[in-house]
């Protein structure tokens, strides 16, 4: 059966893992389609800890497939994304399964999978990411105003940067192909939240056709436990900037061969 792989890195998120991974095993799919999850904790507390294989305990009793995997120390969604990453093509998935990066705040809607996942099965794409600036979700409020703003102005110059033409180059959602992850996961190296553009960079890199589908978004404060701020908008600049000329080995290894 063809496998939707939900890589969900996360860090003392107690208040809202639960209730995403509800969400994400009931998303509708496409028919004969299921899904499996990655679970990365980037070290979280004691009680984080025990909550997560808590609910990994029930997944497993309600018959989902499920893994869990640990950082010993906290590294960043970067590092937990390339850990989810690891994880799974090391479980030797076939290369037209599926994968999916899901933050586990609730600030996205797994209902969406399903929207994502139509050009890549129409073989339109060999990535899709989603968007969530646009008609379909007008943004109110100065402070959410002024991120969808920075995010904008992000997006362009990455862009410029690789030619892509997105209108949200930071989404969380990024939907590839596992012979896709193969091939992209030797190029990352940004351990928080400069994954996003380099996934992206690296993604053209590899010639890849990208697509952009709208998505639902319901943003946190950082009241609310949301983690990225000013810093990390600099060092997406940077990243992008850093990526259109980086130099990459040539012989630069897949992670192993997959079928």
């Amino acid at each position: 059966m063809p496998t939707l792989h939900v890589v969900i890195p996360f860090y003392n998120e107690v208040s809202t893992l639960q209730r995403c991974i509800d969400r994400v095993v009931t998303a509708p799919l496409p028919q004969g389609w299921a899904a499996a999850v990655v679970l990365v904790d980037d070290h979280s507390d004691d009680h984080g800890r025990s909550c997560t294989e808590s609910v990994a305990r029930q997944l497993r009793a309600q018959g989902r497939r499920v893994s869990l995997h640990r950082h010993e120390v906290n590294r960043g969604k970067g590092a937990a994304v390339a850990t989810g990453f690891d994880a799974l093509l090391d479980s030797n998935p076939p290369g037209d399964d599926l994968v999916i990066i899901q933050d586990a705040d609730l600030e996205y809607d797994p209902a969406d999978y399903r929207r994502l996942m139509g050009p890549m099965l129409a073989g339109e794409a060999d990535a899709v990411i989603g968007s969530r600036w646009g008609d379909h979700h007008p943004v109110a409020g100065a402070k959410h105003k002024l991120h969808a703003w920075g995010n904008r102005a992000i997006t362009v110059l990455s862009n410029c940067m690789t030619g892509y033409r997105l209108r949200d180059m930071e989404c969380c959602y990024k939907l590839l192909t596992v012979r896709m992850v193969q091939r992209v996961r030797p190029l990352l190296s940004e351990p928080r939240f400069g994954i996003e553009p380099q996934i992206v960079a690296s993604l053209a890199r590899l010639g890849a056709k990208v697509t952009e589908v709208p998505v639902s978004y319901d943003p946190r404060t950082s009241d609310e436990g949301k983690k990225i701020g000013w810093t990390d908008g600099v060092r997406a600049l940077y990243v992008i900037t850093r990526e259109r000329f980086r130099r990459i080995p040539a012989a630069a290894p897949a992670h192993g061969a997959r079928r």
